[in-house]
C-alpha cells in the first residue's frame, strides 16, 4: 500500500518551532522524510536534537515574521539550500494576559496583530510566490501550506480580544488564498487548536484554576499535547488531504461544537 505520509524528498518551513506545536509539528515531518526549515527568532538547538534523533535533517534560519524582508529570506534560504519547497507550516503566534478591551494596552494590540496576521500573510506571500516559481519550472508539482490559527480564530472569549481578532484574521486569510490559488496547485488549509500546552499557555497552566477552567471547555477536559496538533499538520500537508482546500479544522475535543 502506497504511504501518502511519505515526505522523503520534500522540503518543509515550520515557522515558531523552537517549542509546542512547531517544535511536534517539526520533528513530525522530518520522521517522515522532510528536509526541514525551522524559523524563528531564537536559535532551537533542542529541536534540532530531537530531529537528529529521529534522523531527520534540519536547518534554522533566523526569522522575525512581524519583519517582511526576514521572513523573504526564510524563504530564500529555504529554496537556496534545498531546491524546493512543498510544505509550510506557519505556526509563530503570540498572546497576552486575559484584559478587557477597553484597557489592553496599544501596543500589545499591535504585536499580537503583526505575529498573528501580518506574520501569516508574509509567510503566504513569499512561500506561494516560491511555490508557483517552482512549479512552474518543474521543479515541483504542487505546493501546501498548513496555517496554524486557533478556536479562537472561529469563536471567542472574553479578555481577548487582540488575540480573538488576529486569529480571525489568520482564518480569513487561510480561506481567501486557498480560494484564490486553488486551481495553481496549491492547497492551503488551517488548524483550529484548543488549548494547547506550550510556552504560550503556561502562564495559564500554572494558574491551577484558570488552567482548570479552560480545559473545561472540550468534553475531554484536559489540555492538548502539541503532537496532537502536529499529526494534523501532517496531514494537511500529504496528498492524504488532496481534495481538502480552504479548510480550518477545531483540533480542540469539541469545544467549538459545543
Amino acid at each position: 500500500m502506497e504511504n501518502l505520509l511519505d515526505f522523503t524528498g520534500k522540503v518543509a518551513i515550520v515557522t515558531g518551532s523552537r517549542s509546542g506545536i512547531g517544535k511536534a509539528t517539526a520533528v513530525l515531518y522530518a520522521q517522515q522524510g522532510a528536509k526541514v526549515v525551522l524559523a524563528g527568532r531564537r536559535e532551537m538547538p533542542e529541536t534540532q536534537a530531537a530531529i537528529e534523533a529521529v534522523g531527520g535533517e534540519s536547518i534554522y534560519v533566523k526569522t522575525d515574521v512581524m519583519d517582511e524582508e526576514s521572513v523573504a529570506n526564510l524563504v530564500k534560504v529555504a529554496v537556496d539550500t534545498y531546491g524546493r519547497l512543498d510544505v509550510a507550516v506557519n505556526n509563530a503566534g503570540t498572546n497576552s494576559g486575559t484584559i478587557d478591551l477597553v484597557d489592553y494596552p496599544t501596543e500589545d494590540y499591535n504585536r499580537i496583530n503583526n505575529v498573528d496576521a501580518r506574520g501569516v500573510f508574509f509567510s503566504m506571500k513569499y512561500e506561494i510566490a516560491a511555490m508557483l516559481d517552482l512549479i512552474e519550472k518543474g521543479v515541483q508539482e504542487a505546493g501546501n501550506i498548513v496555517n496554524i490559527s486557533s478556536v479562537a480564530g472561529l469563536i471567542a472569549d472574553p479578555g481577548m480580544s487582540p488575540y480573538v481578532a488576529a486569529k480571525h484574521a489568520c482564518t480569513g486569510l487561510t480561506k481567501a488564498a486557498a480560494i484564490e490559488y486553488a486551481e495553481r496547485k496549491i492547497r492551503i488549509n488551517g488548524i483550529a487548536p484548543g488549548f494547547t500546552a506550550s510556552e504560550m499557555t503556561q502562564f495559564w497552566i500554572d494558574n491551577p484554576e484558570m488552567c482548570e477552567l479552560v480545559a473545561s471547555y472540550n468534553f475531554q477536559k484536559r489540555i492538548a499535547d502539541p503532537k496532537e496538533i502536529g499529526y494534523v499538520a501532517l496531514f494537511l500537508g500529504s496528498d492524504m488531504a488532496s481534495f481538502m482546500g480552504g479548510a480550518v479544522i477545531p483540533v480542540d475535543a469539541g469545544q467549538v461544537a459545543h
